[in-house]
This record gives C-alpha cells, sequence and structure tokens, in this order.
C-alpha cells in the first residue's frame, strides 16, 4: 500500500509539473495584459493619455515609423502593398492626422542571431536614432531554421536552448535601440501558431509558443516605451482565411488584421505626454 501511495504521489508530482510547465507561461502573459489594461485612457492621469493621443499631440510635423526583422515585417505572401508596416502606418497616419514615414527593413528568412549582428553591426543606426516607433518581429526562423535541419521533434527537444539564445539576442537588439535612441516607442510581435489543429505538431506549437511569447512580456516590462502586439489574436487556427497559401506567412487579410491589432493597442494603452520621442 505505501508503494502504491507513493507512486500515486510520484504520479501526481509528474502531473502538477507538466501542468505549470504547459499553463503557467500563458497566466503571466495574462496577468501582465490585465496590468497594462489598468494602465487605459479609463484610468489615466491627465499626463497619460493613449500612444494614439501622444502622437497626435506630439510637436513633430512628420512620425518615423523604422520596421525590423523577418519576412512577417517584409510581407512575404502578400502583395507589396498589403504588407503590415505600410498598412499600420497609413491607418496610424489617417488617425493622428500627419504624415508618417515608414521604413521597412524586413528581411526573408533572417533569424534573431543575424538581426542583433547587423544591429550590433551598425546597420540601422542612423535609421534607429531617427525612429518615433520600431515595430520588431524576430524568432520564428529560430525555431524553422533548426526544425528544417534536424526536424521538428529535435527543435522541440532543443527547445530551452533555442530560447535562452533567443533572450540574449532579443536583449542585444533592445539595448541596442534604447541606448541610440531611448524615447521611441518599440513594438514587439507576437510569435504566433499558424498551424491547423489537425496538424501533428500544432499541441506541441500550442504549448511552447506561450513560453516563447512570455519573453517578449518580460522585455516590455523593462522598458519605458514598449507594447507586445498581441498577433496571436488575429492569426491562429480559428481564423484560417488570415494565412498565406503556405500555411505559414499571414495572407492580405492577416496583415491587415495585424495592423488594426497594432492599431487598437495604440488605442489603448498610454504613455507620458510631456515626453517628446
Amino acid at each position: 500500500m505505501k508503494v502504491f501511495a507513493s507512486i500515486l504521489g510520484l504520479l501526481a508530482a509528474v502531473v502538477l509539473g507538466l501542468s505549470i510547465w504547459i499553463y503557467y507561461p500563458q497566466y503571466q502573459i495574462n496577468q501582465m495584459k490585465n496590468e497594462t489594461a489598468s494602465d487605459s485612457p479609463a484610468w489615466a492621469s491627465a499626463y497619460e493619455v493613449s500612444y494614439l493621443e501622444y502622437y497626435r499631440s506630439v510637436d513633430k510635423p512628420i512620425i518615423h515609423h523604422l520596421a525590423l526583422g523577418d519576412s512577417i515585417i517584409k510581407g512575404y505572401g502578400a502583395n507589396p502593398n498589403d504588407n503590415l508596416v505600410k498598412s499600420f502606418s497609413v491607418n496610424l497616419e489617417e488617425d493622428i492626422q500627419k504624415e508618417v514615414f515608414y521604413q521597412n527593413e524586413g528581411i526573408n528568412e533572417i533569424t534573431s542571431g543575424e538581426l542583433n549582428e547587423l544591429v550590433q553591426e551598425g546597420a540601422f543606426d542612423e535609421k534607429i536614432k531617427n525612429a518615433d516607433i520600431i515595430t520588431i518581429n524576430i524568432g520564428g526562423n529560430d525555431i524553422l531554421r533548426l526544425g528544417f535541419e534536424k526536424g521538428f521533434y529535435e527543435a522541440v527537444k532543443s527547445f530551452d536552448a533555442l530560447q535562452t539564445n533567443f533572450d540574449q539576442n532579443l536583449s542585444g537588439i533592445m539595448n541596442r535601440i534604447t541606448t541610440l535612441n531611448p524615447e521611441a516607442t518599440v513594438l514587439l510581435l507576437e510569435l504566433y501558431n499558424p498551424l491547423d489543429k489537425s496538424s501533428e505538431f500544432y499541441s506541441i506549437a500550442d504549448t511552447v509558443l506561450p513560453k516563447w511569447n512570455l519573453k517578449l512580456y518580460q522585455m516590455a516590462e523593462k522598458l519605458d516605451h514598449a507594447v507586445v502586439i498581441e498577433t496571436t489574436a488575429v492569426i491562429n487556427s480559428e481564423k484560417p482565411q488570415n494565412l498565406a497559401f503556405d500555411g505559414v506567412h499571414p495572407s492580405a487579410m492577416g496583415y491587415s488584421a495585424i495592423s488594426k491589432q497594432m492599431l487598437s493597442q495604440f488605442r489603448e494603452d498610454t504613455r507620458t505626454l510631456s515626453e517628446q520621442p
């Protein structure tokens, strides 16, 4: 009986450990979202306004938007005129009634390590210094490249090492940006799960991606002016129309949906009006 009780206790501990590993990252993300929501304009002080109102009010005739990252930034899978960088910039321009000058520096297939290397080399220094808004999407190719080279099960087995490497690269990128331009607003896009629920890898991706995205929220929390864009709200298995023919990248509708999500969060999240970007 004691042996049986010990086995049950061990099984319970394993189940509890797995549950924490699987669900706790998403719980942490939800907590951070709730904390951000508590700072929305409805509760904000007279000096706290939405990002939309901030850029509408700031004493600048032109707002500069720089986008860095991979094929999602580049706009792969859709017409060049339908990429999210242009879409968001045009919509922002209409809302704030100011010109928004955008620069799309997206590079297909780039990893976080390769982007960090370019940033550290100073490839984007002048553009970073001049930017009011910097949008970043990076990390997906870290997983995909290892998956294509060694298989996706191997990528999952190596997840912790991949994530540690990504965290170091993202920290390097953000440290460089905040050193060059501490007043810029940084938009970090969540990594989404494009797989259909029928895929054998769907549940695995749905388990590990919250752990990955948690790093984005933790990074944003350390910065004065950063927003994590909830890409997973608009690109998921429930919205197949938002995926391109390859089943990985957003379609034109998907890029439009991400752009609208970005603008929606610009209306809800706040920063201090007295500071100038």
